[in-house]
C-alpha cells in the first residue's frame, strides 16, 4: 500500500519563524533567563532535532552560572523539560489563533492522497502537541484524522538519525519502496533517505540554501491552483519528474520507482552516530 508521510514544521505550516521562535523567546521571558534568540541565531538552532534539544544547546558552564541553574544533571533536565512543556503551551496558542498560513498543497495532496486509498501519516521530532495542532491548521480536523502521529521523543535519536522514519515504516507495516517523503530541511531529508525512503523537499522559511542533493525532487511549494493560485518553482529534478504549475499526487508516487529504490544517505553528507 502506497503511503505519504509529512514532515511538520515547515512542511505543513512555515512554523519555526512565526510560531516556534517567539514561543522559545516568551518561555526564556518567563522563566527569567538572559537570553533571547534572534531571527539569525535561530537559523542556526533549527538544525538541532527536538525542541527541548534546543533548549539544551544553552547549558554551557557560563550560562548555568548567569541564570542561577541547578548543576546537577537530573536537576537540569527536570527544568528543561518544564521550560519545554510551556513552551509547547505557548507554541500551541499561537497556532490555535490562526496567525499562522498552512502551506501551499499540502491539504490539496493529502486528499488526494486519502481518496486513492493511501495510507498518511506524520513524523516529527516537535512535541505531539505542537505536532496535532499544526496537522489540524492544515488539513482540518476530518482529514487530519486519517494521519498516524509520530513525534516528540517516540524515538531518542532525533533528525537527521533515521528512527522516526523507520519507527513509522515498521508501525504501519509498510513497505519503503511504497513510501514517499516530504520534508523542508536537510536534516529531514538525510532522516529519510537514512530510512531507505524517497523524499521530496519543499523549501521553506529557513532551509532555501540547504544541501539537499539526494532529493528526488526539490521545489519551493507543493502549489495551488486558482483561485489559492501558488505556483511550483522546481529548483531541483534529477529523476525528470517535470511536474507542472502544482505538485499532483501523481507526480509523488512515481518517486520511489523512478528513484530505483532506497537512496544512500553517505551520498548527502555523513550520517550520524
Amino acid at each position: 500500500m502506497p503511503a505519504l508521510i509529512f514532515d511538520c514544521d515547515g512542511v505543513l505550516a512555515d512554523t519555526e519563524r512565526d510560531g516556534h521562535l517567539p514561543a522559545f523567546n516568551e518561555t526564556f521571558e518567563e522563566f527569567g533567563l538572559p537570553v533571547r534568540w534572534s531571527d539569525a541565531e535561530y537559523a542556526e538552532k533549527v538544525k538541532v532535532g527536538g525542541g527541548k534539544e534546543r533548549m539544551r544547546t544553552l547549558l554551557t558552564p557560563d550560562f548555568i552560572a548567569a541564570a542561577g541553574l541547578p548543576s546537577d544533571p537530573a536537576a537540569l533536565d527536570e527544568q528543561v523539560a518544564r521550560w519545554h512543556r510551556r513552551k509547547t503551551e505557548i507554541y500551541t496558542g499561537i497556532i490555535s489563533s490562526g496567525r499562522i498560513a498552512p502551506r501551499p498543497g499540502v491539504r490539496r495532496v493529502a486528499a488526494a492522497a486519502r481518496e486513492a486509498g493511501w495510507t498518511l501519516a506524520v513524523a516529527s521530532t516537535s512535541a505531539e502537541a505542537s505536532v496535532r495542532s499544526v496537522l489540524e491548521l492544515a488539513m482540518g480536523q476530518e482529514l487530519a484524522a486519517s494521519f498516524s502521529v509520530f513525534a516528540g521523543d517516540v524515538v531518542e535519536r532525533k533528525k537527521p538519525a533515521p528512527d522516526i522514519y523507520a519507527f513509522a515504516v515498521h508501525r504501519l507495516g509498510l513497505d519503503p519502496a511504497d513510501v514517499v517523503v516530504i520534508e523542508d530541511s536537510r536534516n529531514g531529508m538525510l532522516a529519510a533517505l537514512g530510512a531507505g525512503l524517497a523524499c521530496a523537499v519543499t523549501t521553506s522559511a529557513y532551509t532555501g540554501e540547504e544541501d539537499f542533493t539526494g532529493g528526488s525532487l526539490v521545489v519551493s511549494s507543493l502549489g495551488d491552483p486558482p483561485p489559492e493560485e501558488t505556483v511550483t518553482q522546481v529548483l531541483s529534478d534529477p529523476l525528470g519528474i517535470r511536474p507542472g504549475p502544482c505538485v499532483m499526487l501523481a507526480d509523488l508516487a512515481v518517486l520511489p520507482t523512478a528513484a530505483g529504490g532506497a537512496s544512500d544517505p553517505t551520498a548527502s553528507g555523513p550520517r550520524p552516530e
